[in-house]
């Protein structure tokens, strides 16, 4: 049997890099102000079994990963194209209370006129509470239930 899987070069502005710069950039919390240029004002996030809406919605669902962990960056490593839709696997990296963790991610985006209308998202919680320990990990529960 063949393999079909084509491999295309991805232009600026081209649905792959816009997926790109949106996880490195707004995801990582690094750049949230460009969120209009990568986003729609309808936007859905679903990560993790969670959901989010719009641009409140997308600046919660980005704290809770800033509020873990410092010196967050999020990484795309690889991209596959169809159609409106883009699928970035990608590591996240930071610290937490002095601990460096990195844990592997996806999203699905779905593009309308250029914008990502929605995400589907998940990482590797589980791998993060492995490597943080039970006690950081207890510490993390703790500062997350706060924050509800």
């Amino acid at each position: 049997m063949e393999n079909s899987f084509e491999c295309e070069v991805h232009k600026e502005g081209s649905l792959a890099v816009n997926a790109k710069d949106a996880l490195e950039r707004v995801c990582s919390g690094k750049d949230f102000d460009s969120f209009a240029r990568y986003y729609s004002q309808e936007f859905v996030d679903h990560v993790n079994e969670m959901k989010f809406q719009g641009l409140k919605g997308a600046r919660r669902s980005v704290d809770l990963y800033t509020k873990v962990l410092s010196d967050l960056e999020i990484v795309v490593r690889e991209q596959l194209t169809d159609g409106d839709r883009v699928t970035s696997r990608f590591v996240v990296s930071g610290k937490c209370f002095g601990k460096s963790v990195s844990i592997n991610g996806m999203t699905i985006s779905r593009f309308q006129d250029g914008l990502i209308v929605e995400d589907w998202s998940v990482t590797d919680t589980l791998g993060m509470l492995r490597q943080l320990g039970v006690w950081r990990s207890a510490l993390v529960g703790l500062r997350n239930l706060k924050a509800l």
